[in-house]
């Protein structure tokens, strides 16, 4: 596919991209090693939502270590110097990452709603054998999903008027292609609005029960509420902006073809492709996001991350690894909402 690039988009990913996921890669990798360890220990120790955590890292350390490709890319001008096979496994791993994630969010947003409003019904559903059917079913169907990806030719050729040179495009083409934009419209509605919608209702009803314990003190419920706006403000902002754009650019592009006259002069076009390409990398920012809020903001989770980093370090003595045998004192869910139980 040969087409006129945007020399703006260039100059735009040279500078914004590679800062973004060098930062994201920096701080995302460690923290969701954290994650993956503090999830797994929970899970042996009975918390289903361990599962549903440990999922949730793993899917934003899968991501995040293909960002180091996508610094190249961004680097080179939009210029993929890889493999087309490689460029097919990062989008890839980059749309599985945004909707399981999106998914296992949304499942520990009810297991909260569940242990809170509900403590005593639905206990079939706080179990760990249903949260990991939940959890593997959640990765067949992503990988169904998104596995489209892994058929269609995913490189493209551009040809920069300005720079007299090509450009090999990985995946993010302009204008979309009729399968992406009929896929972005299904991921959109299933991948996002519903998740948000379920998330902020059940946040909703869990801050109606904290407000209304009077088991809790003031100052928990103050620091509960923070957690829960904390939560759905991440979601809203790594989220909203790219699947917007996304929307807009489906709706703008429906009726573009790749003819040189239509694309040149489709200028509005061109400036959602520009404000798309920012909002993709905001939506990194969730992978250094998901395990701050939901393993180590609690003072159980950076208590066992501490006891992890002992143990690792051979300062854990005998007695204490025997106390302690799982590094973990088990808790309902992350933000010890088991006060309220």
């Amino acid at each position: 596919m040969n087409s006129t690039c945007i020399e703006e988009q260039h100059y735009l990913d040279h500078y914004l991209f590679p800062v973004v996921y060098i930062f994201v890669v920096i701080a995302s990798v460690p923290a969701n090693i954290g994650s993956l360890c503090v999830s797994f220990l929970q899970a042996k120790k009975e918390n289903e939502l361990g599962i549903y955590l440990f999922s949730l890292s793993l899917s934003d350390l899968l991501y995040t270590l293909t960002l180091p490709l996508w610094i190249d890319y961004t680097l080179n001008n939009d210029n993929w110097t890889f493999s087309p096979a490689l460029c097919k496994s990062s989008a890839f791993f980059m749309y599985m990452n945004f909707y399981s994630s999106t998914a296992f969010l949304t499942c520990i947003a009810i297991d909260r709603y569940l242990a809170v409003v509900h403590p005593l019904r639905f206990s079939f559903l706080r179990t760990r054998r249903f949260a990991f059917v939940v959890s593997l079913s959640i990765w067949v169907l992503e990988t169904m999903f998104n596995g489209v990806i892994l058929w269609e030719d995913e490189t493209a050729i551009e040809y920069c008027d300005a720079k007299k040179s090509n450009f090999t495009l990985c995946y993010d083409k302009y204008p979309l292609e009729k399968w992406q934009i009929s896929l972005n419209l299904f991921r959109t509605c299933t991948g996002y609005a519903i998740p948000l919608v379920i998330i902020m209702i059940c946040n909703q009803k869990v801050y109606q029960a904290v407000q209304h314990n009077q088991a809790t003190e003031d100052g928990e419920k103050k620091r509960i509420i923070k957690l829960l706006m904390s939560i759905t403000l991440t979601f809203v902002l790594c989220f909203t902006p790219f699947h917007v754009m996304l929307l807009i650019r489906s709706i703008l592009e429906h009726d573009v073809d790749f003819n040189e006259h239509i694309f040149d002069h489709n200028k509005s076009g061109r400036q959602t492709y520009k404000m798309y390409r920012i909002t993709v990398a905001l939506t990194s920012l969730n992978c250094v996001a998901d395990p701050i809020l939901y393993c180590f903001v609690t003072e159980t989770g950076r208590s066992d991350m501490w006891n992890i980093l002992k143990f690792c370090t051979g300062k854990l003595n005998n007695s204490q690894g025997q106390r302690k045998r799982i590094l973990s004192m088990s808790t309902r869910d992350t933000m010890e909402l088991d006060i309220l139980e």
